[in-house]
């Protein structure tokens, strides 16, 4: 179950669930009992701080640069856009036109943007840059144009890829982490949203020294001021 009624609310949680049995990615649980009369069961946590659904901090792409305790919390929150760019061919590098195309007079300074396209793989699978693999792709100009609309995040779909190339994606990287835009990586469930816009959460541990943290990423869909 993804979505959630709260009131007049509507609530998608856009988190991949994790099973520590069938995850590739560090994902270990070691459980026990602290002793004494009463159970107090306590669980380890052996994690990758990339797993999952999860959020990049610059701290990520560079030694100097901002870790995820440094970043205000309002950066973990707020108004978020959901782009489907439609019509491109396949692994088309997005450029600013297309983005200006898809969303350009809708995207505020501050804003959180999930970028996503009809050609869907799930990423970092063995299915990455193979010929089944027809997402579009990131590059600079992508960064660019929103590192010029001043956005805080930015998301992505399954159908865009970020493992396509070095070149490209350290491009991507250095533009926007440099500014202290984060990235949200493995969103899943951007179906089952019934609006475009719409308020998001995705907050991290405050750990000194992180670069990056597993979220549970949610939107709510219904409160007026984030809806338009």
């Amino acid at each position: 179950m993804s979505v959630f009624p709260l009131g007049n609310l509507r609530i998608v949680d856009l988190t991949k669930v994790l099973d520590p049995k069938t995850e590739s990615r560090r994902c270990g649980l070691t459980r026990f009992n602290t002793g004494g009369p009463i159970p107090d069961f306590h669980t380890i946590m052996d994690l990758t701080s990339h797993l999952g659904t999860h959020v990049e901090c610059p701290y990520h792409h560079h030694d100097d640069w901002t870790d995820v305790q440094e970043l205000p919390l309002s950066t973990f929150m707020g108004r978020a856009i959901y782009v489907n760019i439609e019509g491109l061919p396949a692994n088309h590098k997005i450029t600013g036109a297309d983005l200006e195309k898809a969303c350009g007079d809708r995207i505020q300074e501050g804003d959180i943007v999930i970028i996503d396209s009809p050609e869907r793989i799930p990423p970092f699978t063995s299915l990455s840059n193979t010929p089944d693999d027809k997402r579009l792709f990131i590059c600079r100009e992508t960064a660019e144009w929103f590192k010029d609309k001043k956005v805080k995040c930015v998301g992505f779909g399954d159908g865009v890829s970020i493992e396509s190339n070095n070149e490209d994606v350290c491009a991507f990287h250095d533009v926007l982490m440099e500014v202290d835009v984060v990235f949200l990586e493995v969103l899943k469930n951007l179906e089952e949203l019934s609006t475009d816009t719409f308020f998001m959460s995705y907050t991290p541990l405050p750990i000194k020294g992180l670069d990056s943290c597993p979220i549970r990423a949610y939107a709510i869909e219904g409160l007026a001021e984030f809806s338009k």
